[in-house]
């Protein structure tokens, strides 16, 4: 009798096992018919796992996750070479050009001077808007002179605005103010839109989330956009951001069809996402120039 209860204890054993592993099966199965999969894996790019760190411009350091439906740079980091305050880029595949960003704070400039000291293109400040509660709009006092002196040497030539927009609608403002200066006057290179915080004192955008930032940003490019449309205007769009604004501001997804001019002073760039202007100095110095400007770089295809 024993035998036979030992047996019988041997059998039930086996069975709760065997049901045990069909509810697994069962629940395995279940599971990948609710998501949509026939035994393949899901193939649609996630969040990475893989965090990374960067350090702002004032020695701050952070972490973050990069996002994998952002489009990631290919450049070779080895291939940025800095000789005596000057950055190159070439890799075979990729070279660089020489170019400054200006505003009226940087005084008179000899465009000539600048042109043979080997800059190629120049970002010209167009205008921008106050940062104090009114957020006034306001044209930079030196475009005019700046555009024409850098047409006459040669230089390829964009602009960049500098917004303070607390919605939509006030960057559709911008948008428009840009496009009345500009007067149909013709650019090799794209109107920037320049979102910025105000870290040493009180700005009527401090309150913006990274979300509305994201929402002005599209209503500037497609007030341009539209105007394209409606003016037979040729212009392109571009977005002026830091590591800080990637990491934790900017939804790059919503904006994955405008390019980057990405701004971040140390030795090399911080970002995996894509960008083709790199601004790498605020400290920089050019012939033609009284005092610091602005360097960058553009990455160009070799062909």
């Amino acid at each position: 009798m024993k035998g036979i209860r030992k047996n019988k204890v041997i059998i039930v054993i086996i069975v709760i096992s065997a049901l045990a592993l069909l509810i697994v099966l069962g629940v395995f199965i279940f599971n990948k018919i609710s998501s949509g999969s026939t035994g393949e894996e899901k193939t649609e790019s996630t969040v990475s796992t893989q965090k990374m760190q960067f350090v702002d411009a004032h020695g701050q350091w952070y972490e973050f996750t990069p996002n994998d439906n952002v489009k990631k740079h290919d450049y070779d980091l080895s291939a940025f070479k800095n000789v005596d305050g000057k950055m190159t880029y070439s890799d075979g595949k990729y070279k660089s050009r020489a170019g400054i960003d200006v505003s009226e704070f940087n005084g008179d400039i000899d465009w000539n001077a600048v042109k043979n000291a080997g800059v190629e293109f120049a970002f010209i400040r167009i205008g921008g808007r106050g940062y104090g509660q009114s957020g006034n709009l306001y044209a930079d006092k030196k475009f005019d002179d700046n555009y024409k002196g850098a047409k006459a040497a040669g230089l390829d030539v964009g602009c960049y605005f500098f917004s303070q927009a607390i919605n939509e609608e006030e960057a559709k403002e911008e948008a428009k103010y840009v496009l009345d200066i500009l007067k149909g006057r013709s650019l090799d290179l794209p109107i920037v839109y320049d979102p910025e915080s105000i870290l040493k004192d009180e700005a009527r955008t401090d309150n913006v989330s990274g979300e509305q930032f994201t929402k002005n940003c599209v209503a500037f490019f497609d007030y341009i956009k539209n105007e394209n449309n409606v003016s037979n205007y040729s212009y392109t769009t571009m977005i002026y951001c830091n590591m800080v604004w990637e990491a934790f501001m900017l939804d790059l997804v919503k904006l994955k069809d405008y390019d980057i001019w990405y701004a971040d002073y140390e030795p090399l760039p911080q970002t995996p996402y894509h960008f083709s202007i790199w601004q790498y100095s605020e400290s920089g110095t050019i012939s033609g120039i009284t005092g610091n400007v602005d360097l960058n770089i553009q990455i160009i295809v070799d062909k």
